[in-house]
């Protein structure tokens, strides 16, 4: 289930507002430009499936966000235990950065967690199946794919080429949770 916990930047080990629900998550992710939303699939997917099966069966939705907010670009991303490279692209991306562009991210299967540096606050946002999350241009955050990542995830780009992470040097999210 997913799941916001969000913190005071300075107070890693007290929450300060918790909720699994869907829509006070998106509520409280709203109110700081965050878009938060649960797509559903056309049809089934059955387990770890392929990026074309992927695609189709979430086009209706990707072509609604392309065609609100000018996406140029989609793919499919999957990350799974035995990855060789699972360890050095966890660390990676445990640093803060920030981006260019909009992050999006829609969850097909497994879990990831996203933690947003924003108004002195950290807001962890655990995204599970059906989770879309879109973290706005230059916002600083990090992301947690656990130490056995398991997830296929649909990556939406302003940019044909993708996006560049600019590490901020920041070692703020070393003082929060992870995902595991």
């Amino acid at each position: 289930m997913s799941g916001l916990t969000i913190f005071s930047d300075e107070q890693p080990e007290q929450p300060l507002w918790q909720s699994r629900d869907a829509e006070e998550i998106q509520q409280q992710l709203t109110a700081i430009g965050v878009r938060f939303e649960r797509w559903q699939a056309d049809r089934e997917l059955g387990e770890n499936p392929q990026p074309d099966a992927v695609i189709a069966a979430y086009q209706h939705e990707i072509d609604r966000l392309v065609a609100e907010k000018g996406y140029q670009s989609w793919d499919v991303i999957s990350m799974r235990p035995d990855n060789e490279q699972r360890e050095v692209l966890r660390e990676k991306f445990l640093s803060e950065h920030t981006h260019g562009e909009d992050e999006v991210r829609f969850f097909v299967e497994g879990a990831g967690l996203f933690c947003l540096h924003l108004n002195s606050k950290i807001y962890q946002i655990l995204c599970e199946k059906n989770d879309l999350l879109s973290v706005p241009a230059d916002t600083p955050h990090w992301f947690d794919m656990g130490s056995k990542p398991n997830f296929t995830a649909i990556r939406v780009f302003d940019n044909p080429e993708g996006w560049v992470a600019r590490f901020t040097g920041d070692k703020i999210a070393d003082s929060y949770p992870r995902l595991d």
